[in-house]
């Protein structure tokens, strides 16, 4: 194992979120974002020589440049309304779950009222059913954020890069949505507390195998945050299903600073590698003057949530190239589920720094 020497920022609270598995196509799954996935990175990074730093707590003002307060004070009351509301009795619901979702077709144009009914509500914010609220749900959330920013703070001190143990992981969570086992955009944060601490011009770049949909919606419209991704075709099947396509280059002032590279199933070390060396290109074009690396290893050969066959020979090639751009750098962790192989993946990037 190769050794880490970046400092890895923990909270022992992002162990505390149990979904209680995935409502799948309408059927209840295990799930694959569970709390091992935390733990066996952390001790993959200790067992590398990592310094481990303790996060610290943020006020929330940073969360709310990002989110919307009405979604924030929903997500943080989302699980006692439900359990005020005698759902988890009758009907037996044990984890905060969508019914009813406030699409464009059904609301017509109309703009969505907040409904009086508990169980209606989490339509509004949760655009999967996947995606499951429980009793420590936003305790976890709330610690990935503050490990995120713990890591910006380590890094504005003189860091070279700094890594989060995020869990739950960020990028699906939108300004006001969430979904894909994300919460709160923990990247996002991220960006927008560099940004506050003097980068003028910042980078988004993720790795992770599925398209950050999220990332993408929050920063779409701005010149100063660059978002670039390089993520499976949702166009052959994968999820977000909607979003992550090429043609995606942002709005406004944020046109030309979102570029997203969806890659054929099977693409391998090859084709992510040159999709990777563009996205680098493309944060020196930008003159981005620090990086948050969402660093999902969900493209891994033995992942079951991705079909692109990234090698760990690759990931570590990857890291290289990262590292390579010689900027201050956040990294925060997205997915990876093939427990047996997650932490020398995530160790193979982080010990190029």
């Amino acid at each position: 194992m190769s050794a880490v020497r970046i400092p890895v920022v923990w909270h022992d609270d992002v162990l505390r979120h149990d979904a209680g598995g995935e409502l799948f196509v309408g059927v209840m799954t295990p799930g694959t974002e569970t709390a091992e996935r935390a733990t066996l990175v952390r001790d993959a990074c200790l067992e590398a020589g990592a310094p481990l730093v303790a996060a610290t707590p943020h006020p929330a003002t940073v969360l709310e440049r990002v989110h919307a307060a009405d979604f924030l004070h929903w997500l943080e009351s989302a699980w006692t309304g439900w359990v005020a509301a005698g759902l988890i009795g009758d009907p037996g619901a044990r984890r905060v779950v969508p019914y009813l979702f406030a699409t464009e077709g059904l609301l017509a144009g109309m703009t969505p009222r907040l409904p009086t009914a508990v169980h209606a509500r989490t339509g509004l914010f949760c655009y999967d059913t996947m995606t499951l609220i429980g009793p420590g749900t936003w305790t976890a959330a709330r610690a990935a954020v503050d490990a995120a920013l713990t890591a910006v703070d380590v890094v504005v001190g003189g860091s070279a890069a700094a890594f989060a143990i995020c869990r739950p992981p960020g990028h699906h969570a939108g300004p006001a949505s969430y979904g894909g086992s994300c919460y709160l955009n923990n990247a996002a944060v991220a960006a927008e507390a560099l940004r506050a601490a003097g980068h003028a011009r910042v980078c988004v770049l993720d790795i992770d195998a599925h398209h950050g949909n999220g990332t993408q919606s929050i920063f779409y419209d701005r010149a100063d945050v660059l978002y670039a991704s390089l993520h499976v075709d949702p166009g052959a099947g994968w999820f977000p299903h909607y979003l992550g396509f090429a043609d995606e280059a942002g709005v406004g002032s944020g046109l030309g600073a979102n570029l997203n590279l969806p890659l054929a199933p099977g693409s391998g070390d090859g084709r992510w590698l040159q999709a990777l060396d563009r996205v680098c290109a493309a944060v020196r074009a930008h003159r981005s003057t620090a990086v948050v690396l969402s660093l999902g290893v969900d493209a891994g050969a033995e992942d079951p949530e991705s079909p692109l066959q990234v090698t760990a020979t690759g990931f570590a090639e990857a890291g290289g190239m990262l590292a390579g751009l010689g900027l201050p750098t956040v990294l925060v962790l997205e997915g990876g589920y093939h427990l047996a192989g997650l932490g020398a993946l995530v160790t193979g990037v982080l010990s190029a720094y």
